[in-house]
């Protein structure tokens, strides 16, 4: 389970599915509203209390985006400090949870070298991804791709995982002050130049 700060009434939790594994969860025990589910919630509340040092009590919304074959993105919006009684209110233990819960529809891998990144495309050469973006940050290189049809999925994930690692970082940030090495059309580009 990784944790963030996106601001301050705002956290991303990003666990994979070893995570829930761990905890005897499936990605469907979120559908279902299960005890095992908000047990594992509460966790992550008092953990991302502990390390952040907020309070979090009150209403709370939480998006939770699916990230395919790699786990889940839980964003959690806590409700701003209220004042007076209302506080004192709030304060009796219960959170109460408004979940909205979607596909990922972008996915992006952090490959380690470019060689790595040369060898990915090869493999997924016979793969239409027109959208797909190459950017390199901090000597590392991070493959940007683009909602996939249902029958690639299977196949676009499991090449993705042995060549890098999903990355939690915003393709905004990377953008901005990373180099775009493709901006679209990565994997055709690179097969162009290097396979």
């Amino acid at each position: 389970m990784h944790l963030e700060r996106l601001n301050y009434n705002k956290i991303k939790i990003f666990l994979t599915l070893d995570d829930l594994v761990d905890r005897g969860l499936t990605k469907e025990d979120i559908w279902k509203d299960s005890l095992k589910w908000h047990q594992l919630f509460h966790e992550m509340l008092e953990e991302a209390s502990d390390e952040f040092g907020v309070d979090i009590y009150g209403t709370v919304a939480v998006e939770v985006f699916s990230m395919q074959a790699q786990g889940m993105v839980m964003i959690v919006t806590m409700e701003e400090q209220i004042e007076g009684d209302e506080e004192e209110e709030l304060q009796d233990g219960f959170v109460d949870l408004q979940i909205d819960i979607g596909e990922c529809e972008n996915i992006l891998y952090e490959i380690d070298d470019f060689e790595n990144v040369i060898n990915l495309a090869k493999r997924l050469k016979t793969v239409h991804l027109p959208e797909s973006c190459l950017i390199s940050k901090d000597g590392r290189f991070y493959l940007f791709v683009p909602c996939l049809d249902r029958e690639d999925e299977p196949k676009v994930f499991a090449i993705l995982a042995e060549y890098g690692t999903l990355s939690l970082k915003s393709i905004h940030v990377l953008l901005e002050y990373g180099n775009p090495i493709f901006r679209e059309n990565a994997i055709f580009e690179l097969n162009q130049y290097f396979n």
